[in-house]
């Protein structure tokens, strides 16, 4: 499937890790991350994802990079959304700390601690969360495919685990009774929003 090089429209290396994790059965070729096609970051890209839904910024974004590249693109937007916060921090989960200088697992870390603080004496049964993600595939003259992707859970008190990035050692799933943060890559895949959502943008692409 997917023999066009595929664009992964985001500078996370872990978030391109998982993509490419969970698409490899799907594709023959593993797309190509923006570094590797040699897109250098842009103070536009800052813009980009100025909008008040997942999916709409992942649009943007795809459209951003296909434009940028005139490649085949594969994007997403994602986060959490916390029920006591009445879905915040939502679509703005990657910048709910956001400060000068912070980046990478510094910007996680203010993440979490954000969330810990503005959750202090909520009760495990208001604790409630979801994340969520928004996949998008745009490819050249062809109406864009999307889907999304969600998975329940709760937030604990204090993180567990030092796997995963983001929320994930916060966010703790039912089934297993494990954070993302204490479960392997490949057990990760079997609930998380992100694979549901990329694995429904294979099964598109394959019925196409």
């Amino acid at each position: 499937m997917a023999a066009e090089p595929l664009l992964i429209a985001s500078r996370s290396p872990d978030k391109v890790r998982e993509i490419r994790d969970i698409l490899r059965p799907a594709f023959r070729e593993q797309p190509v991350s923006l570094i590797e096609a040699g897109i250098p970051p842009a103070a536009a890209e800052d813009d980009v994802e100025a909008y008040a839904t997942f999916r709409e910024n992942a649009l943007a974004k795809a459209a951003y990079f296909h434009n940028l590249t005139g490649m085949a693109v594969l994007a997403d937007d994602s986060g959490i959304e916390v029920d006591a916060l009445a879905g915040a921090p939502g679509v703005l989960s990657r910048r709910f700390a956001a400060r000068p200088g912070l980046a990478g697992l510094e910007l996680d870390r203010a993440n979490n601690q954000l969330l810990m603080e503005k959750l202090a004496g909520v009760p495990a049964d208001r604790r409630g969360a979801r994340y969520v993600c928004a996949a998008v595939l745009l490819r050249p003259g062809a109406p864009p495919l999307t889907a999304l992707g969600t998975c329940r859970g709760r937030i604990l008190e204090a993180p567990r685990g030092t796997g995963g990035f983001g929320y994930d050692p916060l966010f703790l799933l039912p089934e297993l009774d494990r954070t993302f943060g204490e479960i392997a890559a490949a057990e990760k895949h079997r609930f998380s929003h992100r694979a549901r959502a990329f694995r429904a943008i294979a099964a598109q692409l394959s019925g196409a």
